[in-house]
């Protein structure tokens, strides 16, 4: 099965490779092979096969999202080829060959600089939304035509029928009363009709028409009385393709695709994850108002000056949002360290925000400084939450006494608590949190938090137990070499686990270094530039870890910005 399935693929590819042999293999190629020549054209980069066969799409669906890896690569697709498919869907509405109703680009964009001529978040936003006005702009043109040949036809179709009349009346002169008097009557019930403010209309003949294209919702003036509009019923009824997304929105795409969500057209966007940045609590407002909300399963909201009463107002408009499962708020100036007045009304108004989302299971909370709030927050959710960031949020030993007993414990498969302060009075309760958590955790991340060699001494006992752990971050914490090899012995227990992020050892700092530093200190402090201290270091590990049989299967890194991001779980 794998062999024939090779054979398509590179028979595939090499179809797609010559563009001027498109019309001879588009006109008989059967169905079921166009996914692989969709693929083979996504692979290998052929963006006018990728605009001919969506334009011709036979089947209802087609998905080239994140859901689907296109041709099982992990290459984000190219630009070009994501702007042909764009446009094809947009030729495709007027194709009679064009089956596709529901187009999945779900986790298409890529956000990974390093991947060059790759489309992301951002772009693929504008993109998406400058098609669907531009579907919208050519199915009111194509509507206009029509209206306008529909009103000649009936012009027409009168002026027969007055020549019939008149003919009719010419040849029979003696008309019975009863006949005129039916006439009498069908003028009057003619010119009893209203009429049109901004148009003057003497004859009977222009008003019922006029009458009647207004009955029948095909036409009606714009305010500029100059151009013409489908009426709203209309286009709930002409919308062909239901496009699934992820949308990427700040300040200078917001017009936009604002314009996109609230006019309607032939495509509809289904938004999956929305991403926002920049925008005030009022834009977002509006945002979330136009989405569907049948679709909508995360929001993240970062670098918006929000507070805690601009976050208080937009809690509850997630509410109606049924899937919601995902919040993410990043730099959203929560800051609860100096008092404000109206602060602690704002905060309760924020819980209750929180207790409406019935099916929140990820919460991702980053540098709003909530010290000794966390129970407050926390309790009032509903059910128990799977995964919890909460990074640069200064938290507090009380904190982490009630995170330990409260009913998140047990369910949590990713835990960060980078950037918090890690002390001896805290220490019990993370141990206890470990081990609430022991045969659910699968991504823990503890970066900057202070541990020494003394205080990850008492937690590894607790980290060994956590039978899940497939990826453990420990970079930027004062460790020595000792204690680092210790980590590494109690990591290659774990058989699960597949990745280590380690930090740098103190010894391979220059000198001057003060005895306990911090993790920002640790980041701008330059290292040695002779490379035998780190050859040292990673004979060391290796060492331990062939000691164990893992060196093949277990990723050990301490480099901060390409640690395999393929090992850790996507939101």
């Amino acid at each position: 099965m794998k062999m024939v399935l090779s054979l398509v693929n590179l028979c595939a590819r090499e179809v797609v490779s010559d563009h001027s042999s498109s019309p001879y293999w588009l006109s008989c190629v059967p169905r079921e092979l166009y996914q692989a020549l969709l693929d083979a054209a996504f692979t290998h980069c052929r963006p006018l096969a990728v605009g001919e066969l969506v334009q011709r799409w036979p089947e209802r669906t087609l998905t080239t999202g994140g859901s689907r890896r296109v041709g099982k690569s992990q290459c984000p697709p190219n630009r070009l080829c994501v702007q042909a498919l764009l446009l094809a869907v947009v030729r495709g509405l007027s194709d009679k060959r064009c089956c596709l109703q529901v187009l999945d680009l779900s986790g298409l964009q890529c956000e990974d600089v390093r991947v060059e001529d790759s489309m992301g978040g951002w772009s693929l936003t504008v993109a998406l939304c400058s098609m669907v006005l531009q579907a919208r702009a050519a199915a009111s043109r194509a509507h206009r035509r029509d209206g306008e040949r529909e009103r000649k036809r009936g012009l027409e179709a009168e002026r027969e029928r007055g020549a019939i009349k008149r003919d009719r009346g010419t040849a029979g002169c003696g008309n019975t009363s009863e006949g005129n008097n039916e006439a009498v009557q069908k003028m009057e019930c003619s010119t009893n009709q209203p009429t049109l403010p901004e148009e003057s209309v003497k004859g009977v003949r222009r008003r019922m028409e006029i009458l009647r294209r207004k009955a029948q919702c095909e036409v009606k003036p714009n305010t500029s009385g100059n151009n013409s509009r489908l009426c709203e019923q209309d286009w709930e009824d002409v919308v062909v393709v239901h496009i699934r997304v992820d949308l990427f929105v700040n300040c200078r795409s917001w017009e936009r695709v604002r314009d996109a969500l609230s006019q309607p057209g032939p495509i509809r966007l289904h938004c999956r994850y929305l991403r926002v940045e920049e925008l005030s609590a009022s834009s977002i407002a509006t945002l979330l108002g136009l989405l569907p909300q049948q679709d909508l399963l995360g929001v993240d909201i970062r670098y918006s000056s929000l507070g805690v009463s601009g976050l208080a107002m937009l809690l509850p408009l997630l509410a109606p949002f049924p899937q919601l499962h995902s919040l993410r708020l990043h730099y959203c100036n929560l800051d609860l360290q100096r008092t404000q007045p109206g602060q602690q009304g704002a905060l309760q108004d924020l819980c209750k925000g929180l207790s409406s989302l019935k099916k929140l299971k990820r919460l991702c909370l980053t540098a709003l400084r909530l010290p000794g709030h966390l129970r407050l927050l926390l309790s009032s959710l509903s059910q128990p939450l799977e995964v919890l960031k909460l990074p640069y949020l200064c938290l507090t030993s009380t904190d982490l006494a009630y995170l330990s007993c409260s009913q998140h414990a047990s369910s949590l498969r990713e835990l960060d608590l980078s950037e918090n302060w890690l002390d001896d009075s805290s220490l019990p309760s993370l141990r206890r949190l470990l081990g609430q958590a022991e045969n659910s955790l699968s991504q823990l991340s503890l970066c900057g938090c202070g541990l020494s060699d003394a205080l990850l001494g008492a937690l590894l006992p607790s980290l060994s137990c956590c039978r899940a752990l497939r990826s453990l971050r420990l970079a930027l914490n004062p460790l020595s070499r000792t204690g680092l090899v210790s980590l590494a012995r109690t990591a290659a227990g774990i058989p699960s686990l597949r990745l280590l992020l380690y930090p740098n050892p103190l010894e391979e700092y220059e000198a001057g270094l003060p005895a306990l530093p911090s993790s920002a200190q640790l980041l701008d402090w330059p290292l040695l530039e002779e490379p035998e201290s780190h050859q040292l270091t990673l004979r060391m590990l290796d060492e331990v870890l062939s000691s164990r049989g893992r060196s093949r299967d277990l990723l050990v890194t301490s480099d901060l910005l390409n640690y395999s991001p393929d090992l850790t779980v996507v939101d």
